[in-house]
């Protein structure tokens, strides 16, 4: 037996009845979104939207890395994304722990050093939030060529509140 059989068994049972397959690969609301990999989050639903709508890249505390603007760039140049939503989200681990107990957790866990490990742990989470609009907004391949808005996300109540 498979340390994946129960996921391959359900992923069977998904293409039996498969019917999202035909779509281009570009967003066809127009929309991409950076947020965090929680899975208290659904990206489409929370927006109203569906398969084939939306980009959307996740990580961990929804930040614009360096791979996030890789991906909004080619959004915006491939895929017809017009407006790019920034949402890292309340009670994230990634804005209510350092980076010092992070890796002493993380070390525990593994049985092994972890202090060598970056986390990109945020201390204010509204303002890193405007830093990251900033930084689309202002990115030489972005700029005027999408609207960028900042927003965090209430797991509790599902609602949107924009900041940037």
């Amino acid at each position: 037996m498979s340390d994946f059989d129960d996921l391959l068994a359900a992923n069977r049972e998904f293409a039996d009845s498969f019917d999202l397959g035909g779509f281009d690969g570009k967003a066809h609301a127009g929309v991409a979104l950076v947020t965090c990999m929680d899975s208290r989050i659904d990206p489409l639903r929370m927006l109203g939207l569906t398969h084939g709508d939306a980009k959307i890249f996740r990580n961990p505390g929804g930040r614009v890395t360096p791979q996030a603007l890789e991906a909004l760039v080619l959004g915006v140049h491939l895929l017809n994304v017009q407006r790019i939503l920034v949402v890292p989200h309340t009670r994230c681990a990634m804005a209510s722990a350092t980076e010092a107990e992070l890796r002493v957790k993380v070390g525990e866990s593994a049985g092994v050093d972890a202090s060598w490990q970056s986390f990109g742990v945020v201390s204010d989470q509204l303002e890193q939030l405007r830093e990251d609009v900033v930084k689309v907004r202002t990115h030489p391949l972005i700029g005027q060529r999408a609207k960028v808005g900042g927003f965090v996300y209430d797991v509790d109540s599902g609602l949107l509140t924009q900041h940037a």
